[in-house]
């Protein structure tokens, strides 16, 4: 069994920052044999949509074409934790981010295709 639970979320101006992180625990962890960690996130009305990902036994990070380089997403395999840094917020930004993890490490942007999921953490954007 894995969990994953994200933090980091709140209320936040237009152009300010936020560091979201996704603490993960069980034993696909301890034995380091998870493949992929992402961020998703979806917005009131819309689609769920792929952010950031980041391979867990390496280092091979990946983002969305559309988010113009805003997003930074990072590891700390000692803390088995996850981190989205999210720089010059915009309104529509505003979203229930989510971590997931998929044990294959061929999984990047199809959420379909991870196994486990947080409750997700919201982030709301004021202009």
């Amino acid at each position: 069994q894995v969990q994953l639970v994200e933090s980091g979320g709140g209320l936040v101006q237009a152009g300010g920052s936020l560091r979201l992180s996704c603490a993960a625990s069980g034993r696909t962890f301890g034995d380091n044999s998870m493949g992929t960690l992402g961020w998703f996130r979806q917005a009131p009305g819309k689609e769920r949509e792929f952010v950031a990902a980041i391979s867990w036994r390496g280092s091979n990070t990946y983002y969305a074409n559309s988010l113009e380089g805003r997003f930074t997403i990072s590891k700390d395999s000692a803390k088995n934790t996850v981190y989205l840094q999210i720089n010059s917020l915009k309104p529509e930004d505003t979203a229930v981010y989510y971590c997931a993890a998929a044990t294959s490490a061929y999984v990047i942007r199809l959420g379909s295709r991870y196994d486990y999921w947080g409750q997700g953490t919201q982030v709301t954007v004021s202009s």
